[in-house]
């Protein structure tokens, strides 16, 4: 088999490499059958190089909604000026520590990229002085200061909102403290971007899910279409089990009993690593 057919043949491979073929397969039939396309991925694969990836389908108008943690946020930014680097999974953490080094499994973040978050943000935050502000208006707001490598960049520029439900939980949110200390006005109120994701979903004559990993990106993006009946179609990438009863590793199936895929639904999750299998599934859907 010539590697350049390799596509073609995911699904005769077995194991995992035919449920990539059938993710590649739903994701086209969402694109083919208009649906409104949800994407929805975890902070540390903007750690990771999906970054770039996310930053394309922006830029070429394959989603029509994204839904992260805050930590996306956090990396996107920091990732706009500051590189990180690739470590090892068994290095010396103390010593790590020591040198002023974040690890992220393999990837290694320096103190000086929060430090560089940090200059960028209280500028942000005080653009909105006094103010109770949605996440995604905050998240449209950074992407109007960053470039074209940031997914947040394009995702404004071709108005495909960011809805950030845990904003808080990151390096933006402990930032949004040191500025409410002068500014005893300002917030950001999360549940003010519940009636537009929600009229999103109800207006929508189809919706899709490209899920990647779990948490709270996860089933906020699940959760909202409950409203809908569920999901049309999913696709789930997770490495997570489902045997503890963790949402991160349940598959479509269970969200079925939630009323979160459809009954009537197209669905697939794939085992793997999403920064091994989502590639090969951007690049042939």
């Amino acid at each position: 088999m010539d590697i350049k057919d390799y596509p073609a043949d995911y699904k005769n491979i077995g194991f995992q490499s035919t449920k990539i073929a059938e993710a590649i397969d739903l994701i086209k039939k969402m694109r083919e059958e208009k649906a409104t396309v949800f994407l929805s991925f975890t902070s540390n694969m903007v750690a990771s190089g999906l970054r770039g990836i996310f930053k394309e389908m922006c830029r070429k108008k394959l989603v029509d909604v994204i839904i992260t943690a805050g930590g996306s946020i956090d990396h996107d930014l920091i990732k706009t000026y500051l590189p990180y680097r690739i470590g090892d999974f068994s290095m010396d953490d103390k010593k790590l520590h020591e040198k002023g080094t974040n690890r992220i499994g393999n990837i290694l973040v320096e103190n000086k990229c929060y430090e560089e978050l940090e200059k960028r943000m209280q500028p942000i935050f005080q653009r909105f002085k006094g103010q109770r502000i949605s996440p995604s208006e905050l998240c449209e707001e950074i992407g109007k200061a960053l470039d074209k490598t940031s997914f947040l960049y394009w995702a404004e520029k071709n108005k495909i909102p960011v809805f950030c439900p845990g904003i808080t939980d990151s390096a933006i949110g402990l930032q949004t403290y040191f500025y409410k200390q002068k500014d005893k006005e300002f917030g950001i109120d999360v549940t003010k971007d519940m009636n537009k994701l929600a009229q999103i979903v109800l207006e929508a004559d189809k919706t899709g899910g490209i899920v990647l990993g779990g948490g709270i990106s996860k089933h906020h993006t699940i959760g909202v279409n409950i409203l809908r009946g569920g999901l049309n179609y999913a696709v789930y990438v997770t490495t997570a089990s489902p045997w503890d009863g963790s949402l991160s590793g349940a598959r479509t199936n269970e969200a079925i009993s939630w009323g979160k895929i459809a009954e009537n639904s197209s669905s697939v999750t794939v085992d793997c690593d999403a920064t091994i299998a989502f590639p090969l599934i951007y690049k042939s859907s």
